[in-house]
Order: structure tokens, then sequence, then C-alpha cells
């Protein structure tokens, strides 16, 4: 199996929610659906990710586990968490059913993000529905995760949010998906459950920053 982990950590940033972790080489995305599922209370469910494999104890016992639920109140503006910029280009790539997800896996260099001047180079993209965090205790729509990874091997998934409704515009905060797009990715993906996204994880007192650079 290629890098193999479920989608145990992540942290936040980017249009509401973004992230930065570090991960081994063995904590990496499950491309084999049948090694674990999001349905509850089976044998391979979230609440038994942490006992499936040693490589992902921390599913179990971790405490900085996601998705989270990000509650106005808990939420620290910050203006000191440096500028994220993208240089992303059209690149091949290659969609995917994992069976939990559909996937988008780039051939080649599709381009990239910096935070704080450290480059993370965008390897993959992939959707949860409904979306695995929420804001003040609503779920939305859809979820989309863009996977980066820099040099060293630390990831940074840049979270994005999207709602039932019209085209909305480029620069929302949450975006918007059709109906009928939503029952698609769905009936694709979920044969063996009415979910891909994994339930909300306790913060354990973890700040949420949302990044709010000063007026120039």
């Amino acid at each position: 199996m290629e890098k193999s982990s479920i989608p145990c950590l992540l942290f936040i940033l980017l249009t509401i929610t973004t992230t930065i972790i570090s991960y081994s080489n063995a904590q990496r995305e499950v491309e084999d659906e049948s090694e674990f599922s999001y349905e509850r209370n089976q044998e391979n469910g979230p609440e038994k990710w942490g006992k499936l494999k040693p490589e992902w104890k921390m599913c179990g016992k971790g405490e900085m586990q996601s998705p989270i639920d990000l509650l106005h109140k808990r939420v620290r503006i910050v203006s000191h968490l440096g500028r994220l910029t993208r240089d992303y280009k059209p690149a091949n790539a290659t969609l995917r059913n994992r069976g939990h997800d559909m996937m988008v896996r780039f051939e080649e260099g599709p381009g990239s993000i910096k935070i704080n001047n450290i480059e993370y180079q965008l390897h993959q993209l992939h959707w949860h529905s409904p979306s695995e965090h929420t804001i003040n205790g609503r779920r939305f729509a859809l979820e989309l995760h863009m996977v980066h990874e820099s040099a060293n091997g630390s990831l940074a998934v840049v979270t994005v949010l999207y709602k039932i409704g019209r085209p909305d515009s480029f620069l929302s905060l949450v975006r918007t998906v059709a109906r009928h797009q939503v029952k698609l990715l769905r009936v694709a993906v979920h044969d063996y459950s009415d979910t891909n996204a994994r339930p909300v994880q306790p913060t354990n007192k973890r700040p949420v920053k949302l990044y709010k650079p000063k007026s120039s």
C-alpha cells in the first residue's frame, strides 16, 4: 500500500479551514477503503480506527484530532501568521474512486502554496460529504481537502466548505455546489455507508486562529 494512514490529524488556517501537520511516512492516507469504515458501531468504524493498526493508534488516543466544531466564541483573531501565497497551474491528473472518496491525484507539478516561506506542493484533492468540520454545530453539504506536502514531509491541507445553492462569488468563504452534484458524488462512493465524514472530535482546549492581516 502506498503511504498508508486514515485521515486522523488536521489543523486550521485558510478560507475558514486549513492545515499544517507533520506526519511520518507510515501515517498517510489509505488507498484501500476496505481497511476502515466511516460507519459507526462497525468493527472498523471511526471508534475503532485507533485499534486497527499500530500506526493508527493516535486516532484513538490523540488529543489533536480532526475534524472539530469551529465555534465563533473559540476563534482568536491573529495578524502574525504570515501570508499564504498560492501558485497553481494546469496539470494532468487521474480521477480515482477509492471507495471511501473521490480523489484527483496529480501526475506532476500542479503548483504549490507557501506558508511563512515554506513551500508545499499540491499532490491530491478529495471530497467528504457531508463536511467533516462544522461551524457552530452546522455541517455543510461538502468539504474539499487539497493535500500539499513540503520537502521535509510536513503536510498542509487546505479545506474548502460547500453549501447547496446558486453559484457564488469566487471570493466567498463558503463555496456553493448543486444538489445533483453532491448526489452524484454520494452515489459513486457511498456504497457501504451514508457518509464519508469522520465524527467531530474533542478540541481539547485547542485555539482556533483566524488570520486577519492588519490594515495597511
